[in-house]
């Protein structure tokens, strides 16, 4: 994993992401495809460096006052364990490359025309359904302890379209779900034989950190989100389109 290349697009994803609010994981899996990595080492290293981004932006919305614990833990409750029995799933390169291209073509199409979900106005009367924050909670855990997210980018768009919190509220919330399910399905990799990241991905680790910490500044001063969401996704865009045409 010392290809230039890969250190260049790793550095990209972590800049442009970080800018729009994300934790990355998507973009350093397809980064990483494109490599012939190994599937437990690409999905172990997404999982530790989302870790870290995803803490990252948390604490920057802590520090806003935009986090609500409502809009998190009853979604961890089920996350958790579904994210530690995710990552226990020992899934051969074919099936993990399938079902990480199904993922990418999603994001690619939420983000390119859908980059920005508008605010619902009543969002403060509408309580969470606990079963709904349960069964969310363990659907998004288990696919993204199998491919190696942090699952943010479906539960935030989950919280503004059913209208229970503002969009800032949302990104709190997946800041800290990202990296609390990262750490979970990484855990359940180790207890698996699953976890494959050592000194030979440190740099990398290292590389997503300095982009991350680079574009959330950009992002928060200079950037316009719903514009970065859209490039993104056109990029994603083609990408995964060239992987189905293969197939």
């Amino acid at each position: 994993m010392t290809n230039p290349l890969l250190f260049l697009l790793v550095f990209v994803v972590a800049v442009l992401y970080s800018s729009a609010g994300f934790g990355g994981a998507s973009g350093y899996l397809l980064a990483m495809s494109f490599f012939d990595i190994p599937a437990n080492v690409m999905s172990s290293t997404a999982l530790v460096m989302n870790i870290f981004v995803s803490a990252i932006s948390f604490a920057n919305y802590f520090r806003a006052g935009h986090f609500r614990s409502k809009l998190l833990i009853p979604f961890l409750v089920t996350s958790i364990p579904a994210a530690f029995l995710g990552g226990t799933f020992k899934l051969t390169q074919q099936t993990y490359t399938s079902l990480l291209y199904a993922v990418l073509t999603y994001l690619a199409l939420r983000m390119t025309f859908f980059p920005v979900l508008s605010d619902k106005s009543d969002w403060s009367s509408r309580p969470v359904p606990l079963w709904a924050a349960l069964v969310s909670g363990a659907v998004i855990g288990l696919l993204s302890g199998m491919i190696g997210i942090g699952g943010g980018i479906f539960l935030s768009p989950l919280i503004i379209l059913a209208g229970w919190g503002s969009s800032k509220q949302a990104a709190a919330s997946a800041g800290a779900f990202i990296a609390i399910n990262s750490l979970s399905g990484l855990i359940g990799r180790i207890s698996g034989g699953t976890f494959a990241f050592g000194a030979a991905q440190i740099p990398l680790l290292i590389v997503s950190l300095v982009g991350a910490l680079i574009g959330s500044q950009l992002g928060a001063v200079q950037f316009s989100s719903a514009n970065v969401r859209r490039t993104l996704g056109v990029i994603l865009i083609l990408a995964v389109g060239t992987y189905w045409l293969k197939i």
